[in-house]
């Protein structure tokens, strides 16, 4: 072996472990140091502060990486959300987008939603930073088409049923296990009847070895995605609450889904 590839093979793996480190410190290492700090906890205690500081939001919201870490399948999962919204009579309604995600997901079903007939879009997060950030992508295209409200996505306080569509793209992950079902709960409580939940997330993967990969993955950055493969399926806890019609399609050998459920 030359080398250079020896060199080449060495910078590679010091860049995969320092791009490891740094999203190691800025996900689940701050909420280990908050954790071991004590302190006052807030309903922003589980935010990562790569999705609250805005240098770091406008580091990372990069389309390659962003897609890179949905292992190249970030298309695919928007673009089903934005057939769904496409093929929807949206005329004279509202939609409502729960909590902001990097990429390009937030202008795809803004232009599919509006594309459909829909009066206004809500975009709800619980971080100020990231509604500045998504108004930073949209406000020169839609102006006051786009409402943009500092809400928690486990106690909204905008009006019960005033949606017709509501988009939940990868956030339950990072969500302590009792705010996942919140969430859930409060998504279908802003839904007006008939109105469709689309919820994209990781799905436990078929593949042995991309499960035991993916399960490496959420036990260093994203241990409270686990559940998502078992205790609390989303599927499942929907189900379980009743008055859902749920169907789930899966991508690239199960890793991950996405969840459409229409509210009776």
């Amino acid at each position: 072996m030359s080398t250079f590839t020896i060199n080449a093979l060495a910078g590679l793996a010091l860049l995969l472990a320092a791009t490891g480190l740094f999203f190691f410190a800025t996900t689940r290492g701050t909420l280990i140091v908050r954790g071991l700090a004590g302190g006052r906890r807030s309903s922003e205690s589980h935010v990562y502060p790569i999705y609250s500081r805005m240098g770091l939001i406008k580091l990372v919201d990069f389309q390659p990486i962003i897609s890179a870490i949905l292992l190249f399948q970030y298309h695919r999962l928007v673009s089903k959300i934005v057939a769904g919204l496409g093929s929807t009579n949206l005329k004279r309604k509202q939609v409502l987008i729960t909590s902001c995600a990097f990429g390009n997901v937030i202008p795809r079903t803004v232009e599919a939603a509006l594309g459909s007939g829909a009066e206004k879009v809500v975009i709800a997060d619980i971080i100020r930073n990231e509604l500045t950030h998504a108004r930073g992508k949209l406000d020169a295209q839609y102006g006051r088409r786009i409402e943009y409200v500092e809400e928690d996505a486990t106690a909204m306080h905008l009006e019960e049923g005033f949606a017709d569509a509501n988009i939940i793209f990868f956030l339950l992950h990072e969500l302590p296990h009792d705010l996942k079902v919140k969430t859930l709960s409060e998504a279908g409580r802003m839904l007006a009847p008939g109105g469709k939940l689309y919820l994209g997330e990781f799905h436990k993967p078929a593949p042995f070895v991309l499960k035991c990969l993916s399960w490496s993955y959420f036990k260093v950055f994203e241990p409270l995605g686990l559940a998502l493969w078992d205790s609390h399926d989303p599927v499942a806890i929907l189900q379980e609450m009743g008055g859902w019609t749920v169907e789930r399609q899966t991508f690239f050998f199960g890793n991950f889904q996405i969840v459409t459920a229409t509210r009776h």
